[in-house]
Protein backbone atom coordinates (compact mmCIF):
# COMPACT_ATOMS: atom_id res chain seq x y z
CA UNK A 1 0.00 0.00 0.00
CA UNK A 2 1.18 3.55 -0.70
CA UNK A 3 1.55 6.57 2.25
CA UNK A 4 -0.29 9.39 1.92
CA UNK A 5 1.95 10.95 1.80
CA UNK A 6 3.87 9.89 -1.15
CA UNK A 7 1.70 8.93 -4.43
CA UNK A 8 4.52 9.13 -7.13
CA UNK A 9 5.43 6.13 -8.62
CA UNK A 10 9.26 6.97 -8.15
CA UNK A 11 11.08 3.99 -6.70
CA UNK A 12 12.43 5.13 -2.64
CA UNK A 13 16.22 5.22 -3.82
CA UNK A 14 15.22 8.08 -6.61
CA UNK A 15 16.78 11.19 -6.34
CA UNK A 16 13.82 13.86 -5.18
CA UNK A 17 12.19 16.10 -7.71
CA UNK A 18 13.10 20.09 -7.26
CA UNK A 19 9.81 20.59 -6.60
CA UNK A 20 9.91 17.85 -4.00
CA UNK A 21 12.74 19.76 -1.80
CA UNK A 22 11.73 22.91 -0.24
CA UNK A 23 14.39 24.91 0.98
CA UNK A 24 12.50 26.72 4.21
CA UNK A 25 12.58 30.01 2.47
CA UNK A 26 10.15 30.99 -0.39
CA UNK A 27 11.42 32.36 -3.44
CA UNK A 28 14.93 31.11 -2.04
CA UNK A 29 16.98 28.38 -4.44
CA UNK A 30 16.80 24.88 -3.70
CA UNK A 31 19.87 22.56 -3.21
CA UNK A 32 20.08 21.51 -6.97
CA UNK A 33 19.61 25.27 -8.05
CA UNK A 34 21.83 28.26 -9.03
CA UNK A 35 21.14 31.31 -7.57
CA UNK A 36 18.47 33.81 -9.24
CA UNK A 37 17.17 30.37 -10.96
CA UNK A 38 13.15 30.55 -11.24
CA UNK A 39 10.07 28.51 -11.29
CA UNK A 40 10.02 30.21 -14.83
CA UNK A 41 13.65 28.93 -15.84
CA UNK A 42 13.11 25.13 -13.59
CA UNK A 43 12.85 23.71 -17.66
CA UNK A 44 17.00 23.92 -17.53
CA UNK A 45 18.35 22.72 -14.88
CA UNK A 46 22.35 23.35 -14.02
CA UNK A 47 22.74 19.25 -13.95
CA UNK A 48 21.44 19.11 -17.83
CA UNK A 49 23.17 22.29 -19.50
CA UNK A 50 22.91 22.62 -23.27
CA UNK A 51 26.54 22.97 -25.33
CA UNK A 52 26.72 26.51 -26.94
CA UNK A 53 30.10 26.57 -28.41
CA UNK A 54 30.36 23.10 -30.01
CA UNK A 55 29.12 23.53 -33.94
CA UNK A 56 27.95 19.87 -35.43
CA UNK A 57 30.34 19.11 -38.15
CA UNK A 58 30.07 20.54 -41.66
CA UNK A 59 28.19 18.91 -44.20
CA UNK A 60 26.52 16.46 -41.18
CA UNK A 61 23.18 16.21 -42.37
CA UNK A 62 21.44 13.12 -44.30
CA UNK A 63 22.54 12.23 -47.68
CA UNK A 64 19.36 11.99 -48.41
CA UNK A 65 15.58 12.82 -47.64
CA UNK A 66 14.22 12.07 -44.64
CA UNK A 67 11.44 10.22 -46.08
CA UNK A 68 14.40 8.06 -48.16
CA UNK A 69 15.19 4.51 -45.86
CA UNK A 70 17.74 4.76 -43.70
CA UNK A 71 20.34 2.49 -46.08
CA UNK A 72 20.00 5.61 -48.71
CA UNK A 73 20.18 8.47 -45.88
CA UNK A 74 23.55 7.03 -45.15
CA UNK A 75 25.05 5.91 -48.63
CA UNK A 76 28.29 7.11 -48.31
CA UNK A 77 29.29 5.97 -44.83
CA UNK A 78 27.73 2.73 -46.32
CA UNK A 79 30.18 2.90 -49.06
CA UNK A 80 33.08 3.45 -47.02
CA UNK A 81 32.28 -0.03 -44.54
CA UNK A 82 31.21 -2.03 -47.88
CA UNK A 83 34.48 -1.19 -49.31
CA UNK A 84 36.68 -1.78 -46.16
CA UNK A 85 34.38 -4.57 -45.27
CA UNK A 86 35.45 -6.18 -48.57
CA UNK A 87 38.94 -5.85 -48.43
CA UNK A 88 39.28 -7.36 -44.81
CA UNK A 89 37.07 -10.08 -46.15
CA UNK A 90 39.81 -10.56 -49.03
CA UNK A 91 42.70 -10.44 -46.17
CA UNK A 92 40.76 -12.81 -44.24
CA UNK A 93 39.92 -15.18 -46.88
CA UNK A 94 43.09 -15.21 -48.55
CA UNK A 95 41.82 -16.82 -51.74
CA UNK A 96 44.92 -16.03 -54.01
CA UNK A 97 48.34 -15.04 -53.91
CA UNK A 98 48.51 -11.31 -53.32
CA UNK A 99 45.09 -11.49 -51.86
CA UNK A 100 47.24 -9.28 -48.23
CA UNK A 101 48.16 -6.97 -50.59
CA UNK A 102 44.72 -6.18 -52.44
CA UNK A 103 42.60 -6.71 -49.69
CA UNK A 104 45.01 -3.87 -47.97
CA UNK A 105 44.51 -1.83 -50.78
CA UNK A 106 41.01 -1.98 -51.10
CA UNK A 107 40.72 -0.95 -47.31
CA UNK A 108 43.24 2.17 -47.93
CA UNK A 109 41.35 3.17 -51.05
CA UNK A 110 37.82 2.89 -48.64
CA UNK A 111 39.64 5.62 -46.52
CA UNK A 112 40.30 7.77 -49.92
CA UNK A 113 37.18 7.38 -50.95
CA UNK A 114 35.59 9.01 -47.49
CA UNK A 115 38.42 11.88 -48.38
CA UNK A 116 36.84 12.14 -51.69
CA UNK A 117 33.21 12.25 -50.89
CA UNK A 118 33.64 13.91 -47.84
CA UNK A 119 35.72 16.62 -49.55
CA UNK A 120 33.05 16.83 -52.65
CA UNK A 121 29.27 15.43 -51.42
CA UNK A 122 28.06 18.64 -49.33
CA UNK A 123 26.50 16.18 -46.65
CA UNK A 124 27.30 13.13 -45.88
CA UNK A 125 26.02 12.16 -43.18
CA UNK A 126 27.60 10.30 -40.16
CA UNK A 127 30.80 10.63 -42.43
CA UNK A 128 30.95 13.74 -41.11
CA UNK A 129 32.72 13.72 -37.93
CA UNK A 130 34.99 16.65 -37.19
CA UNK A 131 35.33 19.73 -39.79
CA UNK A 132 35.51 19.36 -43.27
CA UNK A 133 39.21 20.27 -43.55
CA UNK A 134 40.17 18.00 -40.60
CA UNK A 135 38.28 14.71 -42.01
CA UNK A 136 39.64 15.06 -45.62
CA UNK A 137 43.12 15.33 -44.40
CA UNK A 138 42.61 12.52 -41.67
CA UNK A 139 41.09 10.38 -44.14
CA UNK A 140 43.48 10.77 -46.90
CA UNK A 141 46.72 10.96 -44.52
CA UNK A 142 45.75 7.59 -43.37
CA UNK A 143 44.17 5.90 -46.38
CA UNK A 144 47.18 6.89 -48.71
CA UNK A 145 49.97 5.77 -45.38
CA UNK A 146 47.84 2.16 -45.80
CA UNK A 147 47.72 2.08 -50.00
CA UNK A 148 51.55 3.12 -49.63
CA UNK A 149 52.65 -0.05 -46.49
CA UNK A 150 50.59 -2.26 -48.86
CA UNK A 151 52.66 -1.38 -52.28
CA UNK A 152 55.72 -2.04 -50.19
CA UNK A 153 55.23 -4.97 -48.25
CA UNK A 154 57.49 -7.76 -48.29
CA UNK A 155 58.38 -10.20 -50.43
CA UNK A 156 57.97 -8.90 -53.93
CA UNK A 157 56.95 -5.13 -52.94
CA UNK A 158 55.47 -3.52 -56.02
CA UNK A 159 57.06 -0.14 -54.66
CA UNK A 160 60.33 0.45 -53.70
CA UNK A 161 61.71 3.74 -52.24
CA UNK A 162 65.38 3.34 -50.98
CA UNK A 163 65.77 5.57 -48.26
CA UNK A 164 62.70 3.83 -46.92
CA UNK A 165 64.76 0.53 -47.49
CA UNK A 166 67.77 2.50 -45.64
CA UNK A 167 66.13 3.47 -43.32
CA UNK A 168 64.86 -0.59 -42.30
CA UNK A 169 67.93 -1.90 -42.73
CA UNK A 170 69.48 0.13 -40.12
CA UNK A 171 66.74 -0.76 -37.92
CA UNK A 172 67.09 -4.49 -38.33
CA UNK A 173 70.32 -5.08 -38.90
CA UNK A 174 72.58 -4.32 -35.53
Amino acid sequence: MRSSSSTSSRPPSARPRRSDVTSGTPGAPGPDEAPGATDAGAAVSPRKRLTTDTAPPEGGRRAAPGDAPAPARQWPLLTVLVLAGLGLLVVGTDPFAESFRVGTILVGAALLAGAVMRRVVPSVGMLAVRSRFTDVITYGVMGGLIVLFALMVQPGPWLRIPFLEDVLHLTVTT
